[in-house]
């Protein structure tokens, strides 16, 4: 395989992650050389935000959560992963 190309410099991040959106790694990187690797301590980001429900449909959650021996929060989370899922 030729020589990869030279990465360019970013001034930020934005510029980074804006040129790996709309180029190519190939050109980049052999990737015939890439090894697996387990990064276990990773955490995906998250951010907290704020959430009005209707008292009723609280409940109405929190009585699924404990049927299924969940937080409810985490069974919010799955709810709305799943739906954004099925929409895509």
């Amino acid at each position: 395989m030729p020589k990869p190309d030279p990465l360019p410099r970013f001034e930020t991040e934005a510029e980074e992650r804006a040129y790996w959106e709309r180029e190519d790694s190939t050109a980049h990187l052999d990737w015939s050389q890439a090894e697996r690797v387990t990064l276990p301590n990773l955490r995906p980001a998250s951010k907290a935000i704020s959430l009005r429900l209707p008292v009723s449909l609280l409940e109405r959650i929190k009585v699924a959560a404990h049927k299924r021996d969940v937080p409810y929060q985490s069974l919010i989370k799955l709810w709305l992963d799943e739906k954004a899922s099925a929409r895509e």
